[in-house]
């Protein structure tokens, strides 16, 4: 088992789920962006890692554009140097157009992670040799106006089924690259995280969100989670 396979099994698992209203649509970057989603995992996958970031799902203008979790265009195409190549979604929300690396949005969340990890690690090469980002789960859901809905605001009987798969993709990712630490970025990724993980020799810890929607993270967010990642033990 690798990282390939694995991803390649959640798709295929998640591709299978159905959602009802209020969502309308649903994006699984690991089909429309295929190619630069498994070119990430190529490059830079390859185990073990010191720990992994877990983010919670795609946002609509970073993973859903480049399929690299809280892959901000610029950050994918220009530091990580990946050729971002994307499809058209199967029902694409027109005010959620799926543009690659065309996008003319930067996701904020995506700009702060990798703009950190560029300011403090210099080259992507640096930053995994020993550390990896994943996305609990790879799905991003929009209501019918293009409003984000989250995985955790989901029914209960869509949302179990989604869970399992999350779950033993995500179990056998942390299998295969044997991370001390495994670093939930939010809450929500955290205890996900701390579930999943539960009886494996791993352990559990969480930076803050550098989503805008957190007034926090718009005060600094890169010392605060070096703040977090040093009480953790992470060195930097």
């Amino acid at each position: 088992m690798n990282l390939l396979s694995i991803s390649r099994e959640l798709s295929d698992a998640v591709d299978s789920l159905e959602f009802g209203l209020p969502v309308t649509h649903v994006y699984n970057p690991l089909v429309h962006a295929r190619e630069s989603a498994e070119e990430f995992i190529r490059r830079y996958g390859s185990g073990p890692k010191e720990a992994i970031f877990v983010g919670m799902n795609p946002g609509p203008w970073g993973m859903a554009q480049t399929g690299v979790p809280f892959g901000e265009v610029a950050a994918v195409t220009d530091w990580m140097g990946i050729d971002v190549r994307v499809e058209r979604p199967r029902q694409e929300h027109p005010k959620r157009p799926v543009l690659g690396a065309e996008c003319p949005r930067s996701e904020v969340s995506g700009r702060r992670l990798w703009g950190w990890a560029a300011e403090r690690f210099g080259t992507p090469e640096r930053f995994f040799r020993r550390f990896f980002v994943l996305n609990y789960c790879p799905l991003s859901f929009m209501e019918e106006g293009g409003r984000n809905r989250t995985p955790d605001k989901l029914p209960v009987a869509e949302r179990e089924p989604l869970m399992q798969a999350c779950d033993a993709a995500f179990r056998a990712s942390v299998e295969v690259l044997q991370p001390d630490l495994v670093i939930g970025v939010g809450a929500y990724a955290r205890s996900q995280a701390a579930r999943c993980l539960d009886g494996m020799d791993v352990r559990i810890g969480q930076v803050l969100h550098p989503s805008p929607a957190s007034p926090a993270a718009n005060r600094g967010w890169a010392p605060q989670a070096e703040k977090q990642l040093a009480e953790l033990g992470v060195a930097l």
